[in-house]
């Protein structure tokens, strides 16, 4: 058995996360404090302000709940991971439970990630359901919407694409026409995991290079690449990450196949269940494509 840890990105947030676990961790909740000058606890379980789903209040809210919540996997006797991913932000939480950083410097990264992400606007992002990404580049070239780009690879029939808010509700009709199931605009600040998130990578660059990072405990895939982080290049991935698209249904697949050990068993760590329900969808088109070959094989 390979042992998978899962850590979820934005989207994941809800009023009340953490609950169980400020009490749980009061030296940790009040170095996150100390560290973002606010409090924490009064952000995730009141959000009198309305921020909790503000980029720049999001990921530093979801990447301590979701280190309280793995330090209390361990506490409470859960397997140690052979192998972590995390979706986005997620990725960062990945990367600390296996070492690269301590929870202070990475909720100092991951602070400043958020502010350079959210000051990045003027674009938006839009999820496509229903059309597998060979036909959705091709729909987008032949549209001549060259101004998008594909941003997160969840399953093989759900992509998010990130740009221009004209070029995005413009181009919803037209590939709803071409046969998606649906086209959602989400509610987010920018175009995350885009080339238009270019000056968020820049401005980050300075503090991932004063960085120190600390060698894996065990493997972690990059969103990037679909491939596990290599030391020398870390924080240059990192940085690449922010510009670059999620390549979550790739890395899960890779997974499944055995690329990284024999029957892999995935527990996700954080609030909410989103990526078990995206690695639920990937193995049910995973058999679908499966039965499809199958059937065809036994028509000849």
């Amino acid at each position: 058995m390979t042992r998978i840890l899962m850590f979820p990105g934005q989207g994941a947030q809800s009023v009340g996360m953490g609950r169980d676990l400020f009490a749980r961790f009061p030296h940790l909740v009040q170095e996150a404090d100390d560290v973002l000058g606010y409090s924490l606890r009064r952000l995730c379980l009141e959000d009198p302000e309305g921020q909790l789903g503000n980029t720049r209040y999001t990921q530093p809210a979801l990447f301590v709940v979701s280190a309280l919540a793995y330090r209390a996997h361990l506490e409470e006797g859960g397997d140690r991971a052979d192998l972590a991913v995390g979706h986005s932000l997620g990725e960062y939480n990945a990367l600390h439970a296996a070492g690269a950083f301590g929870f202070a410097d990475g909720l100092r990264l991951v602070a400043a990630r958020a502010a350079a992400m959210a000051d990045v606007t003027g674009g938006g992002m839009s999820a496509v359901i229903g059309l597998p990404e060979t036909r959705l580049r091709f729909l987008l070239l032949r549209a001549g919407f060259g101004s998008l780009d594909l941003a997160n690879l969840n399953t093989p029939g759900q992509t998010v694409l990130a740009g221009p808010a004209g070029d995005l509700a413009e181009v919803g009709p037209i590939l709803e026409d071409a046969g998606a199931r649906m086209v959602r605009r989400l509610d987010v600040s920018g175009p995350f995991h885009s080339r238009y998130m270019a000056p968020a990578a820049e401005r980050l660059e300075p503090l991932v290079r004063a960085t120190s990072f600390g060698p894996l405990a065990f493997p972690v895939i990059a969103n990037a690449t679909a491939r596990p982080y290599v030391p020398d290049h870390l924080g240059a991935t990192l940085l690449q990450q922010i510009h670059q698209p999620v390549r979550w249904y790739e890395t899960v697949e890779s997974i499944l196949d055995g690329t990284y050990g024999p029957e892999p068993e995935f527990t996700e760590i954080g609030t909410g269940k989103v990526l078990t329900g995206l690695l639920r969808q990937i193995r049910r088109e995973r058999d679908q494509g499966r039965d499809r070959v199958l059937t065809g094989a036994g028509a000849r």
